[in-house]
């Protein structure tokens, strides 16, 4: 007898009719399918007059339940395997049995379907060309923060999960750490309440502030601006630029120039700062 097939089956992110039909006739012909909440896919099973029998695979049970599926797949039953929204594998545990498999060396078929990952990026208006899936940021303040100095330098727009209750603090670490770019707040997408938000980091801070934000969220966030390689000074404050060609043979006086030359300042404005350092070369 050979061995079944995994199909990654993508189904709606909100919107029931957000589904192909090529995923529809798999739900219907495959032997099992393997749902992050079976009662949540049973809702989507009815609509469609669905009858598959239904099994659970989640983040608590991934690990055991992965090597179960893996048994039912050897012995040449068909399982499909779904997550609550979207496409599997994507921000939830369906990597795990799909890893298991793969190194099996067994069969994986994906079934494409709707992510709120791309739904969001491609309405936010922002570049398109290069992204980075960043999921859901840490929930710790300290982790959080010490994560978005890891993407100070990434330049590709980002894409972020978010929950409701943690989007202002989210925001504001943010701000702190990458500056208040250019972000669009994706709400509810395909759902009744779908809503789309632009605006600086800033201004959204202060429009949540006022209007709690609630639903399944998506944030794109604009990526840092490519710099010449002559300009990294800009990023630095004015003691720390005079340090930094100090370091690189300048004595003081030629350092305070130049930085009073760059940054059109006083040089007597420059001077004052430069004597905070110490050591004279």
């Amino acid at each position: 007898m050979s061995d079944g097939k995994l199909y990654i089956c993508g189904t709606p992110i909100g919107n029931l009719d957000d589904i192909t039909l090529r995923a529809l006739n798999i739900l219907k012909e495959v032997d099992l399918i393997a749902a992050e909440d079976t009662r949540h896919t049973q809702k989507l099973l009815n609509h469609y007059q669905i009858d598959t029998k239904l099994t659970s695979y989640h983040e608590h049970n991934a690990e055991h339940k992965s090597k179960e599926l893996l048994k039912k797949l050897k012995a040449g039953l068909n399982i499909a395997l779904v997550s609550d929204a979207g496409m599997p594998g994507i921000s939830d545990p369906g990597y795990r049995i799909i890893s298991l498999l793969r190194s099996e060396g067994m069969r994986v078929v994906p079934i494409p379907g709707p992510t709120a990952m791309t739904s969001a990026l491609v309405i936010s208006g922002l570049a398109t060309d290069r992204f980075a899936f960043e999921g859901f940021l840490p929930r710790k303040n300290s982790d959080r923060k010490s994560y978005l100095e890891n993407l100070k330098n990434e330049e590709r727009t980002l894409v972020f999960y978010e929950a409701p209750h943690r989007l202002i603090k989210a925001l504001g670490d943010i701000l702190a750490v990458l500056g208040d770019r250019r972000a669009v707040i994706c709400r509810e997408l395909t759902k009744k309440f779908e809503e789309t938000i632009d605006g600086n980091i800033s201004e959204l801070i202060e429009l949540f502030k006022n209007n709690k934000p609630r639903g399944e969220i998506v944030l794109v966030l604009e990526g840092g601006k490519v710099k010449n390689e002559g300009e990294a000074w800009k990023d630095l404050s004015i003691l720390e630029h005079l340090e930094s060609l100090m370091e690189e043979g300048l004595t003081k006086k030629k350092a305070i120039k130049e930085v009073a030359k760059l940054r059109s300042l006083p040089k007597s404005e420059v001077y004052q700062i430069g004597i905070k350092i110490k050591v004279n070369r």
